[in-house]
């Protein structure tokens, strides 16, 4: 059944067609013929985690209670460049070959190989007369080798970051539609605020023009190292990292092995993640006063009422859970679960959908709010039914994560081959000094789990490693996942997720939904 949404959306593109096939003469001179078809504002942040929402008011009173959240939205690769691959594409990482975030399995370079950007969410749109625009983080260590002028297909405007130290804030230069333009130190030149205003040149463009939009705004907040405006330096003084039931895990005799060799957190490393948590939240305030003027922007437009904005994160972040100091790629909750929040024409307002959506269905999504096909190779499903009534179920029982470490061109040299790469990705990560194409910190990270695929469902998560460790949670009963059941569960338990796991993890396409949508075994 077609939703109401859909309906609309169906019969503002009637009248659009028949608008411009109107003789010219029908419209006013100079006027472009208004296309009615739906916005797409997508608000992209960098590692946010779900708690620090906390920090952000406006967001709360301009997108949460005049839309829908979404409490079981989860990424399958709980790491920049793959899950924005995702993102863009509707499909899981092991389909996109976007496996990390750089070297030979991942990174732009790897996409850009792959073809990956030859057919996006973008390229689709722009297919379909909508205005498109990217504004901010791309995808990690772009541009490389294509040069800082590059410009991926599909998108009409595009500025994006090139040189510098973009999310340190200050001192950074963008590609802006094929121009180079340096920002510096003033307080104008404030990372978060650039990016807000681009996006209000770009929509406003896109009014003038009559013509629908799609926008991916990609802050760099709140990632590593979240240096504050400068009005919102030491906001959160005094602060530290939610002492949650798993912070600094004092049994994990059940748990994997890369976890058991893990020492108590230190002082230091607690200290550390304390001051990480409050400039992360503080990072957190220029964007939500933004986020007023973006909407102030979008309603003096006309545009307000018939656009969807989307509010998500490519990943989250854990801060000492599981002893683990400052950082994602598990596959804990703390990572995989982020935030999604949704408001536009026809969405329940102040309302919450408990759905199993992931990041593959992003893509997919915003095609068919704007009335567009996508491809067939796509993995993931629309979730506009969830839109139009929160309650609505959904037929997926179970969500692939999936996990890489970074494969070096010459593991022996640990030489980067052809890829320049300002960061040497290691098993444990040393600080590091962010790069405006790259991924770095100015904390010590935590480890990065060895390889593994996993299982996420409305009650577990189940996962394996590639050492033969395996993880189950019963995430009802165990939601800060405290006890690993996996030594102790029904065998009939574990291999029945076994199975649902090893349907998934080679999935394509149609196979990859039919693979979701088997039933869930009891406990």
């Amino acid at each position: 059944m077609t939703s109401p949404c859909r309906r609309a959306w169906t019969a503002a593109l009637v009248v659009a067609v028949a608008l411009a096939a109107a003789p010219s003469g029908s419209s006013p001179a100079g006027q472009a013929a208004e296309d009615d078809r739906p916005n797409v504002l997508v608000i992209l942040t960098d590692d946010l985690a779900t708690g620090d929402l906390a920090v952000m008011p406006h967001l709360r009173e301009l997108l949460t209670e005049r839309g829908t959240s979404f409490s079981n939205f989860f990424v399958s690769v709980s790491l920049c460049c793959p899950s924005r691959a995702s993102m863009l594409r509707g499909q899981y990482a092991h389909n996109t070959g976007v496996l990390t975030n750089a070297w030979a399995n991942g990174g732009f370079p790897v996409a850009r190989q792959l073809g990956v950007e030859r057919s996006t969410i973008a390229t689709w749109l722009q297919d379909e007369g909508y205005r498109t625009g990217l504004i901010g983080k791309y995808l990690n260590y772009y541009p490389q080798s294509a040069g800082p002028t590059y410009l991926p297909p599909g998108w009409d405007e595009w500025y994006s970051p090139v040189r510098g130290t973009p999310s340190a804030g200050f001192e950074y230069t963008l590609n802006e539609n094929g121009r180079l333009v340096r920002y510096g130190s003033a307080v104008d030149d404030y990372v978060t605020d650039v990016y807000v205003r681009l996006t209000e040149q770009f929509v406003t463009g896109a009014a003038d023009a009559g013509q629908p939009f799609f926008a991916w705004l990609a802050v760099e907040a709140p990632h590593d190292p979240a240096t504050p405006a400068p009005q919102d330096a030491d906001a959160f003084a005094g602060e530290h990292a939610p002492r949650t039931p798993s912070y600094n895990q004092s049994d994990v005799s059940d748990m994997p092995q890369w976890i058991r060799e893990l020492p108590p957190l230190s002082a230091e490393l607690r200290a550390n993640d304390d001051l990480r948590y409050r400039r992360r939240r503080e990072s957190l305030l220029a964007l939500d006063r933004q986020l007023v003027h973006l909407t102030d922007t979008l309603e003096r437009n006309g545009q307000l009422d018939n656009t969807y904005l989307v509010f998500t994160s490519d990943n989250g972040f854990h801060l000492g859970q599981h002893r683990l100091s400052g950082g994602k790629q598990t596959a804990y909750d703390e990572d995989i679960r982020v935030p999604l929040i949704v408001r536009g024409p026809g969405v329940a307002e102040g309302a919450t959908s408990s759905a199993l959506i992931g990041n593959i269905d992003l893509a997919p999504t915003f095609a068919e709010l704007a009335g567009a096909h996508f491809p067939d190779f796509v993995d993931g499903r629309p979730f506009t039914a969830q839109l139009d009534d929160p309650a609505t179920p959904t037929d997926r029982r179970s969500f692939l994560l999936e996990h890489w470490r970074v494969e070096l061109v010459n593991p022996d040299t640990a030489t980067p081959g052809s890829f320049t790469d300002p960061v040497t990705p290691v098993a444990t990560h040393p600080a590091t000094v962010d790069d405006a194409s790259g991924e770095g910190s100015a904390f010590p990270e935590s480890p990065d789990p060895p390889d593994f695929r996993g299982l996420r469902t409305d009650r577990y998560t189940y996962v394996e490693y590639v050492t033969g460790d395996r993880e189950l949670y019963d995430d009802l009963a165990d939601p800060d996942q405290l006890r690993n059941l996996a030594q102790i569960a029904d065998p009939a338990l574990i291999s029945r997720l076994s199975r649902r796991l090893a349907a998934l993890e080679n999935c394509r396409a149609a196979a990859c939904r039919r693979a979701e949508d088997l039933p869930v075994p009891d406990p």
